[in-house]
């Protein structure tokens, strides 16, 4: 494939980002690397009971580890051709659980071209393992002049 310009993205485009294998370990590693230690990502017992108004069954993956990896996905894809990750907004849907695997996407949804620069408006998503999604939202990208 061309070496990606703005010039030649075009809506309806794809991203495809790194898939990642979840495990207690990472879990874990990202509870120790955000100093987050809330019983939903450590403890199976507290889990096993209700949450507020939802039943987990057993730890979940933080939320934020779905940001990182859009945030690598965009960052991998953006920096190569000149451009900059200018503003991430995601929101989380269903949980994902040490055995799931997830991978982060990207449709290109618009272009726009000012006087000053040039922006990307990406959908992003991360999907599981069963193609379910996991997280939603929306970055952009700009692409200096």
């Amino acid at each position: 494939m061309s070496a990606i310009t703005f010039e030649n993205l075009a809506e309806g485009d794809t991203i495809d980002g790194p898939k990642f294998e979840v495990s207690r370990e990472s879990i874990r590693l990202f509870c120790d690397a955000s100093l987050d230690y809330n019983p939903l990502h450590l403890d199976d017992d507290f889990m096993k009971g209700n949450f507020g108004k939802t039943n987990f069954g057993g730890i979940i993956m933080h939320g934020m580890n779905n940001f990182g990896l859009i945030s690598r996905m965009i960052t991998d894809w953006a920096y190569p051709a000149g451009a900059i990750h200018r503003r991430l907004e995601t929101r989380w849907v269903k949980p994902v659980r040490p055995g799931d695997t997830i991978q982060p996407t990207g449709l290109i949804k618009s272009k726009l071209a000012t006087a000053k620069s040039r922006w990307v408006l990406i959908d992003v998503m991360v999907r599981n393992q069963g193609g379910e999604k996991v997280a939603t939202g929306e970055a952009m990208v700009e692409f200096p002049r």
